[in-house]
């Protein structure tokens, strides 16, 4: 008989869950997501050398303005070069005298 009887389904008793453990678990997914992405783009773009602390890596950069950056890292040593269309002048010696092939490679001669 005690099978037959009907059962409560809310006991006033029993504690309500928490309704902000599942905003935790929406910010834990969305990190693990935003994580995921920045490997994802890393892979894109070929550059996982920039996560390797022995490999050198070199990228060049154009700002909105025009000018244009080399940037060079070696191990955790990071330089950063401005490129310019400036004509230099001063005094220095000949080293030496560059050709360029037919087929488009350059060969530098010293004297």
């Amino acid at each position: 008989m005690r099978y037959l009887r009907r059962r409560r389904r809310f006991d006033g008793d029993a504690p309500l869950e928490d309704p902000i453990a599942g905003v935790a678990n929406l910010f834990d997914a969305s990190v693990v997501f935003i994580v995921s992405m920045m490997i994802a783009l890393f892979m894109a773009y070929n550059m996982m050398d920039l996560l390797d602390p022995n490999a050198k890596v070199t990228m060049t950069r154009k700002g909105s303005d025009g000018s244009l950056e080399v940037i060079t890292r070696e191990g955790s040593q990071i330089k950063v070069q401005k490129v310019t269309d400036k004509k230099l002048g001063g005094e220095g010696e000949r080293l030496g005298a560059a050709f360029r092939l037919k087929d488009g490679r350059v060969v530098y001669v010293p004297d």
